[in-house]
């Protein structure tokens, strides 16, 4: 997954689907993984991570994201999401936001119910995210 210009999304969704057997939700029992592919090429993964305070709970997109942000990168071309099997799960509104500072339109890939895979933007999700340069 060297080449920024080509997004492998089976192996990018199988990353997601590793780290979603990593995550730790023993309150919902719903486990979620992401991937991250940034503009370097490398990929960045995340896991939901709950607390027993639930509104500490992070999603595994945010902690995809943030990896990739401590570690140097700044562009963000592509993200995964794994769900339960059988379960479509989309980025929550708070994972839209954060992903749009750094990937406006990048692309979100997700399995549907019968495990196809699903390509949308970010922008169809959410069309019009806060930022500084919005007027």
């Amino acid at each position: 997954m060297a080449d920024t210009r080509t997004i492998d999304r089976e192996a990018l969704l199988a990353h997601a689907r590793e780290a979603r057997d990593r995550a730790y939700a023993p309150y919902s029992e719903y486990r979620v993984g992401a991937a991250v592919f940034t503009g370097s090429g490398k990929v960045f993964v995340g896991a939901n991570v709950e607390n027993a305070s639930y509104g500490l709970t992070v999603c595994a997109e945010r902690v995809a994201a943030w990896a990739a942000v401590v570690a140097g990168e700044r562009t963000l071309i592509a993200m995964a999401v794994a769900g339960e099997p059988g379960k479509r799960s989309v980025p929550c509104g708070a994972c839209l936001q954060v992903l749009s500072e750094f990937g406006p339109d990048m692309e979100i890939i997700v399995e549907n119910e019968s495990g196809a895979i699903e390509v949308h933007r970010l922008s169809e999700f959410l069309p019009e995210a806060f930022s500084l340069d919005a007027e």
